[in-house]
């Protein structure tokens, strides 16, 4: 029986650690400025990126507050998805 118990929650735990590791991460940024590639915004560890806006239609300016996703922990995909 304890052997079952052993393997039923290493596998619980293989899923969780499966599951945290591929989500994506949403915080609040600001624009430093907008240029002609995209807007610059300091990422979660202070660093700047620039990056795109996904909202259509929206003007962006300095110091405009915006929410920031960073899918999959991947900063190449980093994009700014909301305004605050």
């Amino acid at each position: 029986m304890s052997n079952i118990s052993d393997e039923l929650l290493k596998a619980i735990k293989y899923a969780v650690d499966k599951k945290t590791i591929n989500c994506d991460r949403t915080y609040k940024s600001v624009v430093l400025r907008v240029t002609p590639k995209g807007c610059i915004v300091l990422d979660k560890s202070g660093n700047e990126r620039t990056v795109q806006c996904c909202i259509p239609g929206a003007v962006l300016k300095a110091g405009q507050k915006v929410w920031i996703k960073e899918p999959q922990e991947d900063l190449k995909e980093l994009h700014i998805c909301g305004l605050i």
